[in-house]
């Protein structure tokens, strides 16, 4: 049976509800709002900002993932992100790390930070050996979602997935979610997301959706990351970014009423506004 919490650092977040998790790119390239909160002050506003809108959770990152983005060195990412985090963990709000590199968990979870959410799943080593997979077990409570990912951001949209995406990604995040628990990882610190726009058309985006019921089956909490994602685009018409938001809270809200128990948005307010109504409607069905 799946658990109905997420087991974190310093917060035991409740899912019986779903809960919003609001971005905080501190990235001069960020596919959708890079450079808009790229120094430490600006973030933790911004951030500030989130919480006031209906963010339950924050998500600090400091290296873009967007298709053809180039890898950031450690020192940099670290420099982008440390003071961000430093100051957010004293909101007293569950604060993840949006990040691949071990050193750049480590260094956050140090910190206090509750999340590691790794687009890779835990799979890149670190410049000196270091796995995510230790970085996370040797910790004694954070929480941490594994991503799909199909490739990597320099390749991932010029080859996609092929065939029928939803077994393959299931089945990949089963592996990896069963191998945090061999190394003693709780299952309610394990939170999946099957990645988005991450190597995959955008048929399969929409039928990750549509049959999020297969990956669910896996037993374990599912974010859902469709905020301003490009398929959302392809489907609209809308080509800019930041012109996605009606799409982007549509989605959010489907994801939620097919069992998402996250989504990851940059429009906050509008999303939080749209799962009161979702709210609303589903108190009604008991």
């Amino acid at each position: 049976m799946m658990h109905t919490f997420w087991q974190t650092t310093r917060h035991t977040i409740d899912l019986r509800q779903p809960k919003v998790m609001g971005i905080v790119n501190v990235t001069p390239d960020s596919f959708s709002d890079g450079g808009s909160h790229a120094d430490a002050s600006a973030a933790v506003r911004h951030a500030e900002s989130l919480l006031a809108q209906g963010a339950h959770i924050l998500d600090v990152g400091g290296e873009s993932t967007r298709p053809g983005a180039p890898p950031v060195p450690l020192a940099e990412e670290l420099a982008r992100v440390l003071p961000v985090v430093r100051e957010l963990v004293k909101l007293n709000v569950p604060v993840s790390i949006d990040t691949y590199k071990p050193e750049v968990m480590r260094a956050c979870l140090d910190l206090g930070a509750d999340i590691v959410n790794d687009v890779w799943a835990l799979q890149r080593p670190g410049e000196q050996g270091l796995s995510g997979v230790e970085v996370v077990a040797r910790h004694p409570g954070c929480g941490v979602c594994l991503m799909h990912m199909h490739l990597e951001p320099q390749r991932m949209q010029t080859a996609p997935m092929e065939g029928d995406a939803v077994p393959q990604v299931a089945a990949f995040l089963q592996r990896h979610a069963q191998g945090l628990r061999d190394v003693g990882v709780a299952a309610e610190r394990i939170v999946l997301d099957y990645g988005i726009g991450f190597g995959k058309t955008v048929a399969q985006n929409f039928a990750l959706l549509a049959r999020q019921a297969e990956v669910l089956a896996l037993g374990y909490p599912l974010l859902a990351g469709w905020s301003r994602k490009s398929s959302l685009g392809r489907v609209t018409g809308q080509d800019v970014a930041h012109e996605r938001v009606a799409a982007s809270v549509a989605a959010a809200v489907l994801a939620v009423d097919r069992g998402a128990r996250i989504v990851r948005v940059h429009d906050v307010r509008a999303t939080a506004d749209a799962l009161k109504v979702w709210q609303a409607m589903a108190e009604q069905r008991r």
